[in-house]
């Protein structure tokens, strides 16, 4: 059993759409590297979609996709819909489609528009000489701030999920692995927490430390530095120890390609 959703302004390419879907793993061009997921690019007259494949999910989540949760796809393009009502970009979506079978859930596909985005935040971690090092990471501090403000919880706030493109003016950013976020209101703890994904580097904690506390009226640059260290030496502590527990049972699992 399938079930489609496409926007509303993709409607005359629901043809083309279903035919990239239904020949995912034959056709479309690789895109970005991903250990659980799949990413192609396909054509489609004068733009291009990305669809990103979900893997088969366990048994336990196959029954609760089926009655009781939103799937990985549905839940990308939801929230794709909701941040670009908050004025939160993101590359434009186009759909999702689920498939059943024996009334289990199986797989899913989210589709969205292409973007030319520039680099990441990644650039910015592994450079600390990144050219405008200081002002990109401002910028995506304040772009974060807005985040909170607007009540949305980016659960992958991660050097890759952010896309950023230089413009004329400045620099815009574009989230992207939608899936996992909450719509909720973030007391002072859970938006310090949110930047631990990023990175445990001083020198970027500095700077966003110190610009976040410029927006905040109630917090001084050391407490917010403080509590975004450690947060992110907590995230790191706990990544670490997963990798360690991963490595120790479960070396025979190969990495896919």
């Amino acid at each position: 059993m399938k079930n489609v959703r496409i926007d509303s302004n993709y409607k005359i390419n629901e043809a083309a759409l279903n035919e990239f879907v239904e020949k995912f793993d034959a056709r479309g061009e690789k895109f970005t590297n991903q250990n659980r997921n799949k990413l192609k690019i396909f054509d489609l007259n004068d733009f291009k979609v990305v669809i990103k494949s979900f893997k088969i999910p366990n048994l336990v989540n196959q029954l609760a996709y089926s009655f009781f949760r939103k799937s990985k796809a549905r839940r990308s393009f939801e929230y794709a819909k909701k941040l670009l009502a908050l004025g939160i970009k993101t590359p434009e979506p186009i759909g999702y489609f689920e498939y059943k079978q024996f009334g289990l859930f199986k797989k899913s596909y989210y589709l969205s528009k292409h973007f030319n985005y520039d680099f990441t935040i990644r650039a910015l971690v592994d450079d600390d000489n990144y050219p405008n090092y200081d002002q990109i990471l401002r910028a995506f501090t304040r772009f974060t701030f807005k985040l909170h403000e607007n009540k949305i919880n980016f659960l992958d706030h991660s050097p890759g999920n952010t896309l950023i493109k230089k413009t004329e003016t400045g620099y815009e950013f574009y989230l992207v692995d939608l899936n996992r976020m909450n719509f909720e209101e973030m007391d002072f703890d859970a938006r310090m927490n949110n930047f631990a994904r990023l990175s445990p580097r001083g020198k970027m904690l500095s700077v966003m430390s110190s610009e976040y506390a410029t927006l905040l009226d109630d917090k001084t640059e050391a407490q917010v530095k403080e509590r975004m260290l450690y947060f992110s030496k907590q995230f790191s502590h706990k990544f670490k120890a997963r990798e360690r527990f991963k490595k120790k049972y479960f070396f025979w699992r190969k990495k896919r390609k």
